[in-house]
């Protein structure tokens, strides 16, 4: 084999990396883009369900993913329902992710009475609330309006939600919560590895 064929051999292995690499990261960018994502939970108003340093996947499809860049969306799988725990762009500057639970959709009446829950003047068990600290506890009646939810954190002392700044645009919404797949302690400084594979309810 000559020095030109050699040459052409290393470019064309070269070439065939270059494509590998390049198809890649287009693969992963629609993924991230259209399909899942990743987060990290930054606060404690999740507690005690989401912990500060959880890092988790989340279902960008289901609610109807954003293509990036337009003002359009896939076709959704299914809305919003109570219970979920989803990620959303702050109302106030549609820029930073939030994730609260959802607790009522359009249509409903949702009322809470210090710590009882009330939708549609029904009471609901919440195993997942956390009472602590003293705050705002009394929120509503309220009808949640057309193309909106009400979303609330778990830690109900402790969390800037729709009792602050309303109901949620379902346009705002990103995604729904997955799993965990890292935690990190960050007062302890080591890794909790119990929670990681942790399904989100």
């Amino acid at each position: 084999m000559n020095q030109d064929e050699k040459g052409t051999k290393r470019k064309s292995k070269l070439h065939e990396y270059v494509e590998i690499v390049v198809t890649a990261v287009i693969l992963a960018l629609i993924v991230r883009a259209l399909i899942i994502q990743s987060y990290h939970i930054p606060s404690e108003s999740m507690e005690d369900t989401l912990l500060k340093g959880d890092f988790l996947f989340a279902n960008k499809f289901i609610f109807g993913a954003k293509v990036p860049f337009v003002d359009w969306r896939f076709p959704k799988l299914r809305d919003p329902k109570p219970g979920d725990i989803v990620i959303f762009k702050f109302p106030g500057d549609q820029k930073t992710d939030y994730i609260k639970r959802c607790i009522a959709v359009e249509g409903q009446t949702v009322e809470l009475k210090g710590t009882h829950l009330f939708i549609n003047g029904v009471e609901k068990a919440e195993p997942y609330a956390k009472y602590k600290e003293g705050g705002v506890r009394d929120y509503g009646p309220f009808i949640v309006p057309k193309g909106h939810i009400v979303c609330l954190g778990d830690n109900r002392d402790n969390s800037a939600d729709s009792r602050y700044w309303g109901p949620l645009d379902k346009k705002l919404l990103r995604g729904k919560a997955l799993f965990l797949y890292f935690s990190l302690d960050y007062k302890k400084h080591w890794i909790r590895f119990a929670r990681i594979g942790d399904l989100i309810r």
